[in-house]
């Protein structure tokens, strides 16, 4: 299910989502290293053609952690330690996307958006095929917690 199908089933938790991804453009990359052991990355987010995009270096670990084993998490930035702005978790499978002109459109929208776009040829890009999600927020007078899985 990509991020706009998802988006349709839960509006609301999509939109806090979309939201602390924006905040701060980046998002911790939760991947599987060969050994089994957790790999946690930074990575951007771009929303793109209805999909949430990951691009990243040519044989990075992350990239190669996500080609042998897709399984993933996403979790919006944290920044405050009282809990009040949130935390955003998206678990899903990356897919490689090698469509030339997708990832041609993926590099358009990353430049429009930061004025950067990759000069190498060669480059990583996966969207993100949603499982669940989940949203949290305590403090500052606000509690919220929320969850959807895909059925």
């Amino acid at each position: 299910m990509n991020w706009d199908e998802f988006a349709n089933q839960a509006p609301e938790l999509a939109q806090r989502g979309f939201e602390r991804i924006e905040a701060s453009g980046m998002v911790l990359l939760g991947t599987l290293r060969p050994n089994g052991f957790p790999r946690i990355s930074p990575c951007e987010v771009l929303f793109l053609d209805g999909e949430a995009m990951l691009g990243m270096m040519w044989r990075s670990p992350k990239a190669l952690d996500l080609l042998r084993d897709p399984r993933c998490v996403l979790h919006s930035t944290v920044s405050k330690t009282d809990g009040s702005e949130g935390d955003f978790k998206l678990y899903g499978r990356a897919v490689d996307v090698r469509d030339l002109g997708v990832r041609k459109r993926y590099c358009e929208a990353l430049f429009a958006k930061t004025g950067w776009q990759p000069t190498e040829r060669e480059f990583h890009l996966f969207v993100v095929d949603v499982e669940a999600a989940g949203f949290m927020q305590f403090g500052g007078g606000k509690k919220l917690r929320e969850a959807w899985k895909r059925s």
